[in-house]
């Protein structure tokens, strides 16, 4: 069983946004501890939250709510050890090891979790802590250890001076046998903070001649709880870094990696090139041999194989297919299919469009709920009409066609294949294939006039 306890405050973020729903590359805090925890396959995940009348729990609920766990409820801010007294009811009839954790703590390897649960079987521990070790001034608890075995956890505000010298400090991640949980209602309140420390029950285990254990494992920037703006700033770039190392060993090349943000669930294929600025998000696959250029964003896409994304472009929730080209300062919004060796060029807007393979749009058009075939050439200037006011409506343009520069496609309509469209004309009906279609005004030149005016 896992306790993610995720009722605090948080006042020294300065937000109205509850602490654990700070997003670290697009993904709340809490749902990386919740997809931790998950790689263990406990029976259960119970996420600790304020009263239900709270709007941050409200939040809090709505934003993991897909995220099978169970939600207990702290009536009261009154601290850790109340806090996992709220979820016991949904802990009956459970024998066996209890993991508890805090919601804050976005960075937690797996591997930390995996080697501090093995270590509290091995060594058949009732309680075990997990601590880690400082270097400067810290705010967390200190272990207090007699003869080397750990005997308490002190918390910063209640440390004597000589105690704060003290470099292992508690994580806040706990295994606990269920059979301890009793010890609960033996923790007091502290009096400075009208709060019932969880940290207390590691002396009362103690004391009562429970086996006890604390175990040094994983890095201070890993298993440090955040709680304030810089501390979210510095676990982003954390993790930026941890994510790019993971990719420079699998043969993906960057060159400024300082100035690229590459979300989590990212994959990137091999031989790709990331160049400065760029920002690949969410749940998107880029493929082998590919140029990413500077000022790229990229959202939740597909993108195969010796692509080249140019300087400047935005790609959202889209599929671009291989050898296509895409840019500069183009925009791919989602629903969009951009399909083999095709070209979309500079200041061009794809909507919900599927385009086939080698088609080129290479300047400046608005292509929107449009479904275009093979090889058609999109002029200068083009336009897909697709917005009568109340609905939107398709346009069809079949294989081999060629669209003249600023021409305006007054949706629903279909161009046959192979037929041509000239420039400067407004379409409103089918247009049948291997036709040529023009809708223009007859050009009318009169002499002389400027030199009349």
């Amino acid at each position: 069983m896992v306790v993610i306890l995720a009722a605090g405050l948080g006042t020294r973020m300065k937000s109205s946004i509850p602490k654990v729903l700070h997003k670290i590359y697009g993904k709340p805090m809490v749902k990386y501890v919740i997809d931790a925890v998950r790689q263990l396959l406990p029976e259960n995940i119970i996420v600790v939250i304020g009263h239900s009348d709270n709007k941050s729990s409200n939040e809090i609920q709505n934003a993991i709510k897909e995220c099978s766990v169970t939600f207990a409820i702290q009536k009261e801010p009154k601290g850790t050890a109340d806090a996992l007294k709220s979820a016991v009811k949904h802990l009956k009839g459970f024998n066996g090891t209890i993991l508890v954790l805090s919601g804050d703590t976005p960075l937690i390897a797996i591997e930390s979790l995996r080697k501090f649960l093995r270590l509290h079987k091995q060594q058949r521990e009732d309680l075990s802590v997990m601590s880690f070790m400082v270097d400067d001034i810290h705010s967390y608890g200190r272990i207090i250890r007699e003869n080397g075995k750990p005997v308490a956890i002190i918390e910063n505000k209640d440390a004597q001076e000589s105690q704060k010298n003290i470099k292992e400090v508690n994580s806040g991640i706990y295994a606990i046998k269920s059979g301890l949980l009793s010890l609960l209602k033996d923790i007091k309140i502290n009096e400075k903070k009208g709060e019932y420390y969880l940290t207390d029950i590691l002396d009362i285990a103690v004391k009562k001649g429970f086996r006890a254990g604390v175990h040094a494992l994983g890095n201070e920037t890993e298993l440090t709880g955040i709680n304030t703006r810089h501390e979210l700033y510095k676990a982003v770039h954390y993790l930026r870094d941890k994510i790019l190392n993971k990719f420079f060993n699998e043969g993906v090349s960057f060159i400024d990696s300082k100035s690229t943000f590459i979300h989590p669930d990212v994959k990137i294929g091999m031989d790709t090139v990331i160049y400065p600025n760029v920002y690949i998000e969410g749940n998107t696959t880029i493929g082998n041999n590919c140029i990413i250029l500077p000022g790229a964003r990229i959202t939740d896409s597909m993108i195969g194989n010796n692509v080249v994304i140019k300087d400047y472009t935005v790609i959202e929730s889209s599929t671009i297919s291989d050898k296509a080209a895409v840019g500069p300062f183009a925009h791919v919004r989602l629903g969009s299919l951009i399909g083999r060796s095709v070209k979309i060029g500079n200041f061009v807007e794809i909507k919900k469009s599927t385009i086939g393979e080698g088609t080129k749009a290479s300047h400046l058009s608005y292509l929107g709920d449009a479904e275009i075939g093979k090889n058609v050439n999109i002029g200068a200037g083009t336009i897909t009409c697709n917005y009568d006011g109340k609905k939107k409506h398709k346009t069809t343009i079949e294989d081999d066609v060629f669209v003249g520069s600023n021409t305006q496609l007054i949706a629903p309509v279909r161009v046959g294949k192979g037929a041509y469209i000239g420039a400067g004309s407004t379409i409103t009906k089918d247009v049948p294939p291997q036709s040529l279609a023009i809708s223009r005004t007859k050009q009318k030149n009169i002499e002389k006039w400027a030199v009349k005016k």
